[in-house]
């Protein structure tokens, strides 16, 4: 964000942010932009894919995640949000995806995990296992 910022600050130490199913650490930010202002798709397009979802530095992490995951993310890691003529706007990444087929028989559900080094594998599956609950319980009729 540097550099469309004239002044950035943020916390220094991470917080724990609970969500329904998991935990995550996050990072408050807060700025000023510079002038002439940017506008909020150019941020969306340096911002996304974030760093957690897509690696870094970023081109390389990204060809070698294509290469080893073998599905298109589609709109998984994307910005989700809105724009207004001003150029103004509001957006968060989907860190969880629900893609339902055309005839709404079907869904593809996306979520990940941030691998690293010493992560072990099936605490990784357990923990992305549910992630998906909240996603499930909004789409599955019991």
């Amino acid at each position: 964000l540097l550099p469309w910022c004239s002044y950035l600050d943020e916390e220094p130490e991470p917080s724990i942010v609970t969500v329904a199913n998991v935990q995550h650490l996050g990072t408050a930010l807060e700025g000023h932009l510079s002038d002439p202002r940017p506008n909020v798709l150019e941020l969306v397009a340096a911002l996304c894919p974030t760093p957690a979802l897509g690696g870094f530095p970023r081109d390389e992490a990204l060809d070698l995640i294509a290469a080893a995951e073998g599905f298109t993310r589609g709109r998984y890691g994307g910005a989700v949000g809105w724009v207004d003529a001003a150029g103004d706007g509001t957006w968060a990444v989907a860190i969880r995806c629900a893609e339902l087929s055309a005839d709404r028989r079907s869904a593809r559900l996306v979520a990940g995990g941030g691998i690293v080094a010493d992560s072990e594998p099936l605490a990784e599956l357990a923990e992305t296992q549910a992630k998906f609950q909240a996603m499930l319980s909004a789409i599955v009729r019991p």
